[in-house]
């Protein structure tokens, strides 16, 4: 089968022939139809600092996807071929303290597909039973492919209420720009995304949000007079991973306001924390999704008229995979479906 891959520590990737994965007793395989890259991946291409402490090659990389059963071990009941299903890339051990309290997202033994174990850039995948999701009914397949970082924006959305509340979220990222679409969708009263990006700002005005602001060159002081807001923002979502945003984000919170975290900062990263203290802030990091109830929330919202498509922006034939990575790294793109069928 085909397979996109990291061959040997270093940057770049290739696209090999290897052998179709079997299916163990649990596991199901899987004929992969779509997949779309994710920052990860382009962290193993470029191997930045991360990818060189995390990656043990030779791997198959990619976890985002969507494709159809085509065989299932003799220990699977319920899950039958030609059904079509993405899955959660977060394999637990569910033996832990956080699997058997029914917070499966937070095991510390979690092993990642594309990243521990033989990734979905490929023809085939195996994968347990435990984590295939059935799509059901149908969706559009390039939406399904993106499920997994969806799932992170729901997470990082929902986890505090939005409705009738002012939200800042601070990076134009694909995730970002999914996260101002569902609060949107789940009712809140305004939402801000800064990046200093222009392509993503604009895809951020296309998923929903109320202003895209560019920090470089405008103030969220002023943003925050225009939207007519008297305290600050209410909620605030950080996708970027960047200090100075984060920094940012503190400044314009309201007293008593909250803040999620998602993106990655440096482990250096400083704040001013008289400022989080005196204001009574709550920050929370959030990580992955919630197994599986986030998957529930972003199928029904889903189904309830959320729409991500605007920010799947361009599809490739697999074979094309070193032009869509190209792509990606540059910035100029939201998220990039690769075509295997």
């Amino acid at each position: 089968m085909r397979a996109i891959m990291k061959e040997k520590a270093g940057p770049g990737l290739a696209m090999k022939e290897v052998e179709a994965p079997v299916p163990g007793p649990d596991e199901v395989l899987i004929r992969i139809l779509r997949t779309s890259i994710c920052g990860t991946d382009v962290h193993i291409d470029l191997w930045d600092k991360w990818a060189s402490q995390t990656i043990e090659p030779p791997l198959v990389i990619g976890h985002e996807f969507v494709g159809e059963i085509v065989e299932t071990g003799e220990h699977v009941k319920g899950l039958n071929p030609g059904e079509i299903v993405s899955g959660e890339g977060h394999l637990v051990c569910g033996e832990c303290r956080n699997c058997l309290g029914g917070r499966m997202h937070l095991c510390p033994h979690t092993k990642g597909v594309g990243v521990n174990r033989q990734g979905a850039f490929a023809d085939f995948l195996c994968l347990p039973k435990t984590n295939v999701w059935r799509v059901n009914p149908p969706l559009p397949l390039d939406v399904v492919s993106c499920f997994d970082p969806l799932g992170n924006a729901v997470h990082t959305a929902t986890h505090f209420d939005v409705l009738g509340e002012d939200v800042l979220i601070t990076g134009a990222g694909p995730i970002g720009c999914m996260a101002a679409a569902i609060c949107r969708h789940a009712g809140a009263r305004s939402v801000v995304v800064t990046d200093v990006n222009p392509y993503r700002l604009e895809l951020a005005r296309k998923m929903g949000a109320t202003v895209a602001l560019d920090v470089s060159k405008d103030s969220l002081l002023e943003t925050e007079k225009f939207l007519g807001m008297k305290e600050g923002f209410d909620v605030g979502l950080e996708m970027s991973g960047n200090p100075q945003a984060l920094s940012q984000m503190i400044e314009v919170m309201f007293s008593g306001g909250r803040i999620a975290l998602l993106g990655i900062l440096p482990s250096d990263a400083q704040v001013d924390w008289t400022r989080i203290i005196f204001k009574g802030l709550t920050l929370k990091g959030i990580y992955g999704r919630k197994m599986y109830e986030t998957w529930y929330k972003m199928s029904v919202l889903l189904r309830g008229g959320l729409d991500i498509q605007p920010i799947i922006t361009h599809r490739f034939p697999a074979e094309s995979w070193r032009e869509a990575f190209d792509l990606m790294e540059s910035g100029q793109s939201g998220k990039i479906i690769l075509e295997w069928n």
